[in-house]
């Protein structure tokens, strides 16, 4: 029995588990996937205890995407483009770090047809660092603004794009809105929303928080009837590149996401 699992803080309301564990049985690969919740003091041990544990590989979630960075042994290319890391799984004796998030945010927009313009990403973490990366990449026009200036002012430099101030971000009015941050997500942000101001002007709205479905930005835009964008594909998009690292197989995309809409208890409109 192989053993994977999730790094991050918190994770109480993570469907990691209920993806990975019903891929396993789905394709009868005999593995287990766990929840091992890590705050940022513990990290430097976790990871050196993994070096002598049978775990065959990880998620990687908040805040650990780009601290665990200097604990691995190699970068996929995905991870050195956007300096995060999502992944790591074993290779030849060598811990690898590797970053499936841009495979799994551009998907919905890919499949809508959604034609580049322009974009206003909020946060400046390892999700907007992917978001950045795929959206910069299909040729959009990207803005950034974070509440930590710094470490926008650093993202933007990297992908030469526009950086706005936290105190600014509502001047801007792009044709795509993208919601990184953790606003909004279950537990102490659930009722918090990244956008204090109308979305007049903005034409999609896209909150890569996939738990609870309707966040305090969605439920706004579509009071104000703005095209709406849910995270759980997201979350199916990153989640089947990671199967794949590590066993050799694809799951099937659709029925993954029925039974996480079906885990949190509601159906997604398309």
């Amino acid at each position: 029995m192989k053993l994977f699992g999730i790094i991050g803080h918190p994770l109480a309301h993570t469907l990691s588990p209920v993806l990975h564990n019903w891929a396993f049985r789905e394709l009868d690969v005999q593995a287990s996937y766990h929840v091992w919740d890590t705050p940022p003091q513990k990290l430097p041990a976790f990871m050196a205890a993994l070096r002598t544990l049978p775990i065959h590989g990880l998620s990687v979630t908040i805040p650990h995407k780009e601290t665990v960075i200097p604990m691995v042994d190699e970068l996929a290319e995905n991870a050195r483009l956007i300096g995060a890391v999502n992944t790591l799984f074993w290779q030849n004796g060598k811990l690898w770090g590797d970053n499936t998030d841009v495979t799994g945010f551009m998907a919905p927009l890919l499949e809508r047809g959604i034609k580049p313009g322009t974009a206003l990403i909020l946060g400046a973490g390892g999700a907007a660092r992917a978001a950045l990366c795929g959206l910069h990449k299909a040729g959009w026009t990207v803005c950034l603004s974070a509440r930590t200036q710094t470490r926008a002012d650093r993202l933007a430099l990297s992908f030469q794009a526009d950086h706005v101030a936290w105190s600014e971000r509502h001047t801007v009015r792009p044709d795509l809105l993208v919601n990184t941050t953790p606003l909004g997500m279950s537990g102490p942000f659930q009722s918090l929303s990244p956008w204090k101001d109308t979305l007049h002007g903005i034409s999609l709205v896209y909150d890569l928080v996939y738990n609870p479905r309707q966040t305090p930005l969605l439920a706004q835009a579509e009071r104000e009837r703005v095209e709406i964008l849910h995270g759980l594909p997201m979350f199916v998009g990153q989640g089947l590149a990671q199967f794949e690292r590590w066993t050799g197989l694809r799951f099937d995309f659709a029925q993954a996401l029925a039974l996480l809409e079906q885990t949190l208890g509601t159906k997604i409109r398309a």
